[in-house]
């Protein structure tokens, strides 16, 4: 009964969450039933093992979640991410790569792939408009910038799916960084192979941008996203950035030049690297180890650390360079503070639930059957990994609950069997980056309806740029690291 219960518990919770119920109701009621079909005390799973896992989440990464979305907020009001996608249209001309490229640049650099969908489709529309690309292939081009390598594989990047495995693993941003290079190279460029192969099918049908159909305001559209109850109840489950937050502050009449546009993301970059490998490998947080700070240590925390670090010192850079240009430096810092309230209590109470069906005695047959699939613990990662970002619809909450209820047992067969938690961790990351990408994901819905597309005729291409891509690159990795290990 206790299997049934959570299958079940999960069920309910997956499809209630499809159609928008709130996860801050939905999680708590998906781990209580999960308890009470196993007979285990209902009240005690609530508020012991819930929300203490949920706590030990908003501990260990809201830092993140509040940096992140605080940055990726002031880039926007300051004209940031505008400057930049329009440099990349004026040098790349209108193509397919120059939507790519810009949604990949600012969100490797920390800025939320929801505020870049925000900020990049309505260039996207003039782009595609003036090309002749169906508009159709927009969406999957936006996610294969936004929220493919930049997410999941490329060595650094500031994105939470990267630093959850940090606290389990020991690990910094730039794990496997040479394995992470790789696999980003296959997504992109297997993602720009199949949407050049469909924008030549769709010319050679006579396809244009699709003045025939519906016609989409380009500002309607993102304004009617943002006020969507449903779409931010999804967008908040997968990512840190809460859209409702878009609308609100002001934002500035013209943008900075880009040179200065540009480097607060290369401060993102460069302190996280300079933290990661250089500065915090030298100090001496023995401290830690005493019961005051958690009894943890900085392999635990050094990755965290990091980000965070990145983060503030780019904030920082940005507000002194754009001070002039941020109408309202406070709306701006509010509504970019709020908007990760609401995205870390989302992924925290996914993985309240994930931790009360770990605890469940009917578990151990999930974990037995996990831990035992062949060829090996790297292919039982990436399963794991994938199946619970899939369910969830969640890279971030699915990741975290594998690691919570798995974690130490990778780490234990890694130790035995002498694999390097980096590949572990990469493994890991780019799991959770693939089948999350399914229908009820937070990100696809967003930008299908930033776009003003629908799953109809969109989804398909998104699949095959996004998913089919990293799965190609997934297998590649795990294939390289048995041959050779982490480089």
């Amino acid at each position: 009964m206790g299997l049934v219960g959570i299958l079940v518990a999960l069920g309910l919770l997956i499809w209630l969450a499809y159609r928008g119920w709130s996860i801050l109701l939905l999680a708590p009621a998906a781990a209580v039933l999960a308890a009470g079909l196993a007979g285990e005390p209902l009240l005690a799973n609530w508020t012991q093992t819930f929300m203490g896992s949920a706590a030990r989440f908003v501990m260990r990464f809201f830092p993140i979640f509040l940096l992140g979305a605080l940055f990726g907020k002031l880039m926007e009001d300051s004209g940031s991410v505008s400057t930049i996608a329009s440099f990349m249209t004026e040098r790349l001309g209108a193509k397919l790569l120059a939507v790519v490229l810009a949604g990949a640049l600012v969100t490797y650099g920390g800025v939320s792939l929801f505020v870049a969908f925000f900020v990049i489709v309505p260039m996207a529309h003039a782009l595609f408009r003036s090309a002749g690309i169906p508009r159709r292939l927009m969406a999957a081009a936006i996610m294969l910038g936004a929220s493919t390598f930049t997410m999941s594989a490329l060595p650094g990047t500031p994105a939470i799916q990267n630093a959850i495995p940090m606290p389990f693993f020991g690990t910094t941003p730039f794990a496997a960084p040479g394995l992470g290079l790789i696999a980003s190279a296959i997504m992109l460029g297997f993602g720009l192979w199949w949407l050049a192969r469909a924008e030549a099918k769709a010319r050679r049908k006579g396809e244009g941008y699709g003045e025939d159909a519906a016609v989409v305001d380009d500002t309607s559209a993102a304004g009617h996203a943002a006020e969507d109850l449903i779409v931010r109840e999804r967008a908040t489950t997968a990512g840190a950035f809460d859209p409702a937050e878009i609308a609100h502050s002001g934002q500035s009449a013209a943008g900075p030049p880009i040179a200065l546009a540009a480097l607060p993301l290369i401060v993102v970059i460069g302190v996280n690297l300079v933290m990661s490998l250089v500065i915090l490998p030298r100090l001496d947080a023995s401290y830690l180890a005493d019961e005051a700070w958690g009894a943890t240590s900085l392999s635990a925390v050094g990755g965290v650390w990091a980000v965070a670090t990145a983060l503030a010192a780019a904030i920082l850079v940005l507000i002194a360079i754009n001070f002039s240009r941020l109408p309202s430096l406070r709306a701006t810092m509010d509504a970019g503070v709020n908007a990760s309230a609401l995205p870390v209590l989302n992924v925290a109470s996914l993985v309240g639930v994930g931790s009360v069906v770990a605890a469940l005695p009917a578990f151990a047959i999930v974990r037995d059957w996990v831990l035992g699939i062949e060829p090996g613990p790297l292919v039982s990662l990436a399963v794991a990994t994938n199946v619970l970002a899939a369910l969830t619809g969640s890279a971030s909450g699915g990741l975290t609950i594998a690691l919570d209820s798995l974690g130490g047992a990778y780490m234990k067969i890694a130790a035995e069997k002498g694999i390097d938690p980096g590949l572990m961790h990469r493994i890991a990351v780019i799991g959770a980056g693939t089948l999350d990408m399914l229908p009820h994901n937070g990100a696809v819905v967003t930008v299908l309806a930033v776009c003003g597309a629908t799953h109809k005729e969109s989804y398909f291409d998104i699949v095959m740029a996004g998913i089919v891509g990293s799965l190609v690159a997934l297998a590649v990795v795990i294939a390289l690291g048995t041959a050779f290990g982490s480089f």
